[in-house]
């Protein structure tokens, strides 16, 4: 203070951090001259101290001039406007002119006690304060009150160590309400839990510290743990920090503002797990793997365990029906219940599982388990099953937003077992179609020794349209084939069918290969332009596939055409294994350019396997690498029996799951005996055919068979006579002694006979029609180099 030495009191300059407004000090004699000034009196009214020391304090009064001689009379303690207190609120005339209304205060002060004051006593202090400053002072006392008091922001400050210096009220509340008991004791002791989000270290003696060497706030660190006032309740907090410093601005502490979250952290997590279930559930397309999708998504973020039953009905791909607490099955579970996966389950009536179904919503026993919740699922308004949530006894029962996720995961989890269930159900429709369509079992035949394998998928889409047939035709040769039709389920299972019963009518005619898929190829376009298909899903044969061929033991040769397919593996006896070359073809239904056939030489013994391109694909690492597995297999097992062999390429090519069917048919060829064959080459000659007839007769009595002489001697007859008389060049019969008796007889011409029957008045024509009634069976097939007239009978039972 200029004029006296003076020292304000302590405390009153804080530099405005946390006390009030610094005060203006005045000292005064008793006759109310100002004998001292401070810095602060200077600054606030502008005048120095060398002006104002000496004068009287009532002249800076700004008074109404009929009060100004009183004023100046009166005594300092009795200056108008002062109350009891000896405090009032006075206007000073600023050194600008000005008015500046002040807080002031008189008080008394020893004489002597601040040295000489030039022979006048001092008699009071004058301190004054800016009144508008003073009040928003008292304003803001009143509101970091309010914030230490009544704010729901908890403030907590903590010191060297991260331990607990001060905490306000709503700090003090989360702690329990003993602020004395947790004074000193460590952030991790208080509030256990981890840090959700944070870019700082998470210990929080070196978080704390850091914030005091650096003096960084720090914004927005999601924390989770349980405060000491609620133990069983898990929180979500969002804390913020900064530095606090003295008046020297020395840190002394870091500050804590935290916001309870728990709330939108909640909420945000609900919207991320039903995204994500979203996502995964229902992605397998099946009951089983749909429910356990729902267990893992929700285990441990919702749930600590999930048990997901379904009703049986609805796993056997059924309609479901009424609510059935009794004829359940658990299809999925978490936890200790994971090993009854698979048992049937029952819900006794009036418990909180029946209760649920039969009402269609969601409960929670409260008296029993209120950390168990039911949830029906529910289609159509049927219930499909039920899902039960759990969680510890420990942890929070579920509330009102836990049950509406609840309620909208069974909800997703209902439709996607439903689809399973309607697509289970076309499944088994498809693939008992196609087993029905397949041959159920191969015939034994002495061309050769067969065995097949058909592989359904096992992806989403269901069974494919592959089929395979060995097909006996005349003269002991076999007809083998191999397709695949483009598409899954009921309409390429049907089309399979199709397809399969054209090519066994076509066969039956004696067709050859080309001429077999030429005629199929043809079908298939026109079953296309009647239909108007667009696609192989609409019931057409769009990209379908297939191989044939034929194979003959007499001549051990056989005759190959594919119309788009994987030509078929060949492993001949003392040969490495390999693959027919065949001519290329179209798939069928693409186009109509010819189809070529290619003759292959087969010696007896030989294998020759027939499969789709699911079959070699099955591993996923292409076609090439499938059949040069394929061929090291045939290779190595060529002494296997057929059957053997089927199950040992299945083992090694498939190990792992079939993305699309695969079919696999191995052939072992073999050859009819010579003594089982008698063929002649016939000049064309009438005198010829008693000698043909007699020729016959001679076989068959070497051949044991005498009592089908008669017959076959009536056939040779009218086949050879009819040979003679309606072509030229040699004639060949020849008697095949197979499972049944054989009688061909081959001309150069290459008219087509037939069986009628003749009019009374007619002398002729009733040859044919005699072989058929005589005959099991009997036909025409054609070569390039004529046609050969064949009829079958049975041989006598031993």
């Amino acid at each position: 203070m200029e004029g006296l030495p003076f020292t304000p009191p302590a405390g009153a300059d804080d530099g405005g951090r946390l006390g009030p407004p610094p005060a203006a000090f005045a000292l005064l004699a008793a006759d109310g001259v100002l004998v001292g000034w401070s810095r602060e009196a200077e600054a606030l009214l502008g005048y120095p101290a060398a002006r104002v020391v000496g004068r009287r304090a009532a002249d800076l009064l700004v008074a109404p001039p009929s009060d100004r001689a009183g004023v100046e009379e009166r005594r300092p303690d009795r200056w108008p406007r002062f109350d009891g207190t000896r405090s009032a609120v006075v206007d000073v005339r600023h050194r600008a002119g000005h008015t500046v209304r002040l807080a002031v205060t008189l008080r008394p002060l020893i004489p002597g006690a601040h040295g000489d004051t030039g022979g006048r006593a001092p008699s009071a202090v004058l301190m004054a304060a800016e009144l508008e400053e003073l009040r928003w002072w008292e304003t803001r006392q009143a509101m970091l009150q309010g914030l230490v008091t009544q704010s729901p922001v908890t403030l907590t400050i903590y010191g060297p160590g991260a331990r607990l210096l001060w905490a306000n009220a709503s700090s003090v509340r989360e702690l329990g309400g003993d602020l004395t008991a947790s004074l000193g004791r460590s952030m991790t002791e208080l509030f256990p839990g981890d840090v959700l989000t944070a870019q700082h270290p998470v210990d929080p003696e070196e978080f704390v510290q850091q914030i005091l060497e650096t003096g960084e706030p720090v914004i927005d660190v999601r924390f989770r743990g349980r405060a000491p006032a609620d133990p069983r309740r898990e929180r979500v907090w969002s804390s913020s920090y900064f530095r606090l410093v003295d008046g020297r601005g020395e840190p002394v502490g870091v500050c804590e503002q935290s916001i309870d979250v728990t709330d939108h952290h909640r909420a945000q997590q609900r919207l991320a797990l039903l995204a994500e279930a979203g996502a995964r559930i229902g992605a397998s397309l099946d009951p089983s793997g749909t429910a356990a999708e729902l267990a893992r998504t929700t285990v441990p973020r919702y749930a600590d365990a999930v048990l997901v039953d379904v009703a049986a009905e609805v796993l056997a791909g059924e309609e479901p029906g009424a609510a059935a607490a009794g004829d359940l099955v658990r299809v999925a579970a978490s936890g200790e219940e994971a090993s009854r996966v698979g048992e049937r389950v029952s819900y006794g009536p009036g418990s909180s599982q029946a209760e649920s179904l039969a009402e269609g919503r969601a409960t929670v026993d409260d008296r029993v388990a209120p950390t168990r919740l039911y949830v029906p699922l529910i289609m159509r308004g049927r219930p499909l099953g039920l899902v039960t949530f759990a969680r510890g006894d420990d942890s929070e029962p579920f509330d009102d937003g836990d049950r509406a996720v609840a309620e909208e995961l069974a909800s997703r989890t209902a439709v996607c077992i439903d689809n399973a269930r309607r697509y289970r159900r076309e499944r088994t429709a498809a693939f008992m179609l196609q087993r029905s369509l397949l041959p159920r079992s191969l015939p034994e035949l002495s061309a050769v020794e067969t065995a097949s394998r058909y592989l359904p998928a096992d992806s989403h889409l269901g069974s494919g349209g592959d089929w395979f047939d060995v097909i006996p035709l005349s003269g002991a040769r076999v007809g083998l084939v191999v397709g695949d039709v483009v598409g899954h389920g009921l309409g390429a299972a049907a089309t399979m069918g199709r397809l399969r019963a054209m090519v066994r009518t076509l066969a039956e005619l004696d067709l050859t290969p080309d001429e077999l898929l030429a005629r199929l190829n043809d079908q298939v376009g026109r079953e296309r332009s009647d239909q108007n298909v667009k696609g192989p899903d609409g019931g057409g044969a769009v990209g379908a596939t297939c191989v044939y061929g034929i194979y003959d033991p007499a001549s051990r040769t056989s005759t190959w055409a594919a119309a788009g397919h994987l030509t078929p593996a060949v492993v001949r006896p003392h040969a490495a294994a390999g693959f027919l070359a065949l001519p290329p073809g179209l798939p069928l239904g693409v186009g109509r350019l010819p189809y070529e056939s290619a003759e292959v030489e087969l010696p007896a013994g030989s294998l020759v396997v027939l499969f789709t391109d699911g079959l070699v694909e099955a591993r996923g690492q292409g076609v090439d690498a499938g059949l040069g597995r394929l061929a090291a297999v045939l290779g190595e097992r060529r002494g296997s029996s057929a059957d053997l062999l089927c199950a040992e390429v299945v083992a090694e090519l498939v190990r792992d799951r079939v993305r699309d069917d695969a079919t696999l048919l191995v052939v072992r060829t073999r050859a009819l005996d010579a003594r089982q064959v008698a063929h002649w080459e016939l000049p064309s000659d009438p005198a010829l055919v008693a000698r043909a007839r007699a020729m016959a007769a001679e076989q068959l009595e070497r051949w044991g068979l005498d009592d089908l002489a008669f017959t076959t001697e009536l056939v040779v007859s009218e086949l050879v006579t009819n040979a003679i008389r309606h072509s030229s060049g040699p004639i060949g019969l020849r008697l095949i002694r197979d499972r049944s008796l054989i009688c061909e007889v081959s001309d150069s011409q290459h008219t087509s006979p037939h069986a009628r029957h003749a009019g009374n008045d007619e002398e002729g024509g009733r040859g044919l029609f005699m072989v058929a009634q005589l005959t099991d069976h009997w036909g025409t097939r054609y070569m390039p180099t004529g046609k050969t007239i064949w009829a079958e009978q049975a041989l006598p039972v031993p």
